[in-house]
């Protein structure tokens, strides 16, 4: 009997070093890799404004903060009977606003056409792109509600843009579009 338990014992042994040595080959730095870590830098992500007659995709020049809000209502459900006291509550209506500010560059095309577009009350149709991957990221319909130009007398001109959207935004990971056009920047000559 002993020399039973022996045999078992080496052989799970051996099929123990046999599992340690197949996993450390196929798992080097316990599955760490460099891709889990990796992250987008806020300076590759870039707002971008169709022209009016969607013919060109015009990157907002001097941008330097951009933030996109994604957020849903909620509709409380609580009941007489409803578990443990607590509220209860379900997603109702979406919704999504962009904030953009930077450098206000005199003469972009993208600042003509977002002034313009406030002027008119138009609708704008706005794509975020990764300029590094030259992927788009997110796209939708929107309207400006805010459009302040500051001009302090030590400090260069800024602008400040927020966006409301009109339907959905389109996250383009997700639903990508036939083509993923990148935007162009273009200056008019005075």
């Amino acid at each position: 009997m002993k020399k039973l338990n022996l045999q078992l014992f080496a052989a799970a042994k051996e099929q123990s070093e046999t599992s340690a040595t197949e996993v450390s080959a196929a798992k080097p730095f316990d599955g760490l890799s460099e891709s889990a870590a990796e992250a987008l830098a806020g300076k590759d992500v870039l707002l971008a404004v169709w022209s009016k007659d969607g013919s060109e995709l015009l990157a907002i020049s001097g941008q330097q903060g951009l933030t996109i809000n994604r957020s849903a209502d909620s509709i409380e459900i609580t009941s007489k009977d409803t578990e443990g006291g607590y509220k209860s509550k379900i997603a109702g209506m979406k919704e999504w606003s962009i904030d953009n500010d930077g450098l206000y560059i005199l003469n972009d095309k993208a600042h003509q056409r977002l002034s313009e577009a406030f002027e008119n009350s138009e609708t704008v149709v706005l794509k975020v792109v990764n300029t590094k991957a030259k992927k788009g990221m997110f796209a939708g319909f929107a309207v400006i509600t805010d459009y302040p130009l500051e001009a302090p007398h030590d400090d260069a001109v800024t602008y400040s843009l927020s966006f409301e959207g009109k339907g959905k935004l389109i996250d383009l990971a997700v639903s990508p579009t036939e083509t993923d056009t990148m935007p162009v920047k273009q200056v008019v000559s005075e």
